[in-house]
């Protein structure tokens, strides 16, 4: 996978004595948010995605807990654990994503580029791969 289409992202934070203060904004990520979600209550045995996108690139956050992200582009796995608020996942068009192992009281916080389009989502794995052949 090239570095571009999946990488980590430091988000920027405030520390003091208050506590921790993350901030996503401006060019904190390479798109503009257009629509947030977020898994919680995920089952430690379940496992979320299970997709990949056309045009919706995503940035990934767990906010609390851990889950792990597979990632895919056709030719290589990987596999990413997400731990920590102050760090996002950035996954590109075009990348398989699976989601699992989810601690107890995991919260991933997913920001969008695109709004809601079934069409553009590829859910069956073979069509991903004629996908990313073309």
């Amino acid at each position: 996978m090239t570095e571009n289409s999946v990488r980590i992202i430091e988000i920027p934070k405030i520390k003091d004595a208050r506590g921790n203060l993350a901030i996503i904004e401006k060019d904190c990520i390479p798109f503009e948010i257009k629509r947030v979600y977020y898994l919680f209550d995920v089952p430690s045995d379940a496992y979320r995605g299970g997709h990949a996108h056309k045009k919706q690139e995503s940035f990934l956050v767990a906010l609390s807990g851990s889950f792990e992200v597979v990632i895919d582009d056709g030719l290589k796995k990987d596999r990413i654990m997400l731990n920590k608020p102050d760090k996002g996942l950035l996954i590109s068009t075009g990348v398989w994503r699976e989601l699992e192992n989810f601690s107890a009281g995991a919260v991933c916080l997913v920001l969008a580029s695109t709004e809601f389009e079934e069409a553009e989502y590829i859910r069956d794995y073979d069509d991903y791969l004629r996908f990313k052949a073309l």
